[in-house]
């Protein structure tokens, strides 16, 4: 496995992700609670989006934890679930 570089993973770390589908067919536990959370954020009259930061603020990621996070995220934009959406600063 390739390792990633610092610049990339802060990118992703202040991004923005909107849910696209929520479907959690094939995916994993972490995958799940990420749709989860952006599916009950939705149906509170909210947006379908969040920033990345947001999300590992509320379910109290840090470490090896953000890290699989930020891996499952990819995965979910690459199954087409979630959006990931770069901010420019």
């Amino acid at each position: 496995m390739v390792g990633r570089k610092t610049g990339e993973t802060q990118r992703l770390v202040r991004a923005i992700v909107v849910l696209i589908r929520d479907t959690t067919w094939k995916c994993g536990k972490l995958e799940r609670s990420i749709v989860r959370y952006l599916n009950m954020r939705t149906k509170g009259l909210g947006k379908p989006q969040m920033a990345v930061s947001d999300i590992i603020h509320k379910l109290e990621l840090t470490g090896k934890k953000k890290n699989e996070f930020l891996d499952a995220l990819r995965r979910l934009e690459r199954r087409k679930i979630v959006r990931i959406l770069s901010v420019r600063i």
